[in-house]
């Protein structure tokens, strides 16, 4: 591919994710009030995005409430700091199967919702952008699978189109692309999309550079898209993020660590991220600059 370097990038900050890393470091956020906070500190690091889940604030667990999702997005939106709100809506798809022997029926772990269930904080919030995970996918654990099937998909791609949430397609593999065409194509989505490359998630698409550069090659070329790697990683992918014509993604949601035995706050991936953007020639750019390249407009949740 040719070298199409983004000279104006701007930064996602996944704040805190529904891995089981709550415990792992004291920075994670868990409650309302800690993701809130997390959120606005790193968008005052240069963060133009910040990419929200919600946990259960005394156990740290991931959550789908409505309430936590609500409190979150309050105090987001009335802080003194302006930045783009982005909510997953990829809670609600995951079952845990039963073993190798005795797979059905599903155990403990399993939370499946229904389209309307999935995206009931979307719509009660209105967020500029909410994630689509475009593709079901095998992850680390043995018996667990993130499960969005074709219908489930043009389900919600259809709801987030109606509602005016710009979706932010998650792809964790080739395949998670080709269907995000399909959406498109089908109508479902509106082109140009959006695209974040979730590299180095077991067992999604590995972190080298040469499937790296596979996604990004299938990609339209109007399309505007993200990447990150998870862990070790993540710096690297800034970087080549960049180099390849796109926009960076870092947070506590892919990586704990700033350095070898240094836990990270979100604010200071940030900071190290805008450090590698600016040291390569690109401009960060700022929440505003994000709604007018991505058609966004800002709106309050909906009266209760």
């Amino acid at each position: 591919m040719p070298l199409a370097m983004n000279r104006e990038v701007f930064i996602t900050c996944a704040v805190t994710g529904s891995g089981a890393t709550q415990d792992r470091s004291p920075h994670v956020p868990r409650s309302p009030a800690e993701i809130a906070d997390s959120a606005i500190a790193a968008a005052r690091a240069g963060a133009a995005i910040v990419h929200c889940h919600v946990r259960d604030p005394e156990t740290g667990k991931p959550s789908r409430d409505l309430k936590y999702y609500r409190e979150v997005t309050e105090r987001i939106r009335d802080s003194a700091t302006d930045v783009v709100l982005n909510l997953t809506a990829g809670m609600g798809g995951d079952i845990v199967f039963g073993g190798v022997e005795a797979p059905l029926p599903p155990v403990k772990g399993t939370d499946m919702a229904g389209a309307t269930e999935r995206l009931a904080h979307v719509a009660d919030c209105l967020p500029e952008i909410c994630t689509l995970d475009c593709g079901t996918m095998n992850f680390a654990e043995a018996d667990y699978v993130m499960t969005n099937t074709p219908g489930m998909l043009r389900a919600m791609g259809a709801m987030m189109t109606a509602l005016g949430v710009k979706p932010e397609i998650e792809a964790f593999d080739t395949g998670h692309l080709w269907f995000a065409k399909e959406l498109v194509k089908e109508g479902v989505l509106d082109a140009p999309a959006l695209v974040q490359l979730c590299m180095g998630v077991p067992w999604g698409a590995p972190d080298d550079l040469n499937t790296y550069l596979a996604m990004v090659n299938n990609l339209p070329d109007d399309w505007t898209f993200s990447a990150f790697a998870l862990g070790r990683n993540q710096m690297a992918f800034v970087a080549a993020a960049v180099l390849a014509g796109g926009n960076v993604r870092v947070g506590l949601e892919d990586n704990l660590w700033l350095g070898k035995g240094q836990l990270a706050t979100n604010a200071q991936l940030v900071e190290r991220a805008v450090t590698i953007i600016e040291g390569m020639g690109a401009r960060v750019i700022g929440p505003a600059e994000v709604r007018a390249k991505l058609g966004l407009v800002k709106r309050a949740p909906v009266a209760r």
